[in-house]
């Protein structure tokens, strides 16, 4: 069975140290005890731009594809709210593959046409070869998402790509190959209900 993971936003309470409070218990003890229930801890990820100071967004994989219970990091001191979200990874992450602690990665969700999911997936594979190419970046991660009974209602799809850069500055520089017209991505873009991204910075362990 193809591993499996899930995707934490947790809001912290008030001020720095509450935040760093979370990263000292997340990278030990929390870890350990996400591994006790079958689960591999993969990032803790700082806020950037377009995430709240309070935030912190926690990717957790299992191995084995059954999902164990969350409640070690959900349940942690200082953590006020979750949203959790199960992932599917596709094209990526290949096996091995490891984030890296420079740079920043960019967390993009997708809404799509729940029909036209797998086309994304796959004109995203189209692209990544001249986007890795031309600019200082990595493709982590593109997963989609278990669909919610509102993603159901509305006919939708969500992905989640999770992308390194060397810095904001390459980020940017990215975005004119994104709105070349005649790009691969102008074609996904077609097929896309709405985006939203936000940047982070790994947290090292």
């Amino acid at each position: 069975m193809a591993a499996a993971y899930d995707y934490l936003t947790i809001t912290l309470g008030r001020g720095r140290a509450a935040w760093q409070a979370f990263a000292t218990y997340v990278n030990s003890p929390g870890d350990e005890a996400v591994a006790r229930v079958g689960g591999e801890f993969v990032g803790l990820f700082a806020p950037q731009l377009g995430f709240a100071s309070n935030e912190a967004a926690v990717l957790v994989r299992w191995p084995t594809g059954l999902r164990g219970s969350m409640s070690p990091l959900t349940g942690a001191d200082g953590v006020v709210a979750c949203h959790e979200d199960a992932l599917t990874p596709t094209l990526r992450p290949r096996v091995g593959q490891e984030l890296r602690n420079a740079g920043i990665y960019v967390h993009r969700w997708f809404v799509v046409d729940g029909d036209r999911v797998k086309d994304f997936v796959d004109l995203s594979g189209q692209a990544w070869g001249a986007f890795e190419g031309a600019y200082d970046t990595e493709i982590f991660g593109l997963f989609t998402t278990t669909p919610t009974p509102e993603d159901t209602a509305k006919g939708q799809g969500r992905l989640l790509l999770l992308t390194w850069y060397a810095s904001h500055g390459v980020w940017e520089a990215s975005r004119e190959q994104a709105a070349d017209p005649q790009s691969l991505f102008a074609r996904r873009h077609e097929l896309t209900r709405s985006t939203i991204g936000r940047s982070s910075i790994l947290v090292p362990r």
